[in-house]
């Protein structure tokens, strides 16, 4: 697939089917989000992979709609702030760089026929809590990955006049 036709084809998923998402496509997923540039190629990221069968009640505290368990895994991406290159000016570009690893994970999804959605609003001390990791790592998103049930949607975007300023 052309890139600006994957980029064209990603939307997000709300309705998953009970398939679950091969060994071999997880790990081409997880493949994309490593060879994710980061700043200073620090990689101060941890992807975490849940099983969503055994941690629906979890995963519900942290982003209660249904279809975020409805896919079989959901993806979390954690940024390590202490590790993360910082400019500078004092910006810490952790949540940049697992920006940037949470974009490939859902672009390899698509190009691999999985559907994906961008979930920033969770709660952070539950994911904490699930995941495990410690202290040090910050949530930045999340998405459910799986099959997805066709239908027909419909991007809004601003125009590239609203959007573009040419110096």
């Amino acid at each position: 697939m052309e890139y600006l036709d994957l980029i064209k084809e990603r939307h997000s998923v709300r309705e998953y089917k009970d398939d679950n998402v091969e060994e071999e496509k997880l790990n081409k997923i997880l493949e994309a989000a490593l060879i994710a540039p980061t700043a200073h190629n620090m990689q101060a990221f941890k992807i975490v992979v849940i099983r969503t069968k055994d941690h629906e009640d979890k995963l519900k505290k942290i982003y209660p709609k249904s279809f975020f368990t409805q896919a079989p895994i959901v993806l979390g991406v954690f940024s390590i702030k202490q590790n993360s290159w910082i400019r500078k000016d004092g910006r810490n570009y952790g949540d940049v760089d697992a920006a940037i690893v949470m974009d490939h994970i859902i672009l390899a999804a698509t190009a691999l026929g999985l559907g994906t959605c961008w979930i920033a609003n969770f709660d952070s001390v539950a994911a904490s809590e699930l995941t495990m990791l410690g202290e040090g790592y910050e949530p930045i998103a999340f998405t459910p990955i799986g099959y997805f049930q066709a239908k027909d949607f419909k991007k809004i975007r601003k125009t590239l006049e609203e959007i573009v300023v040419y110096l």
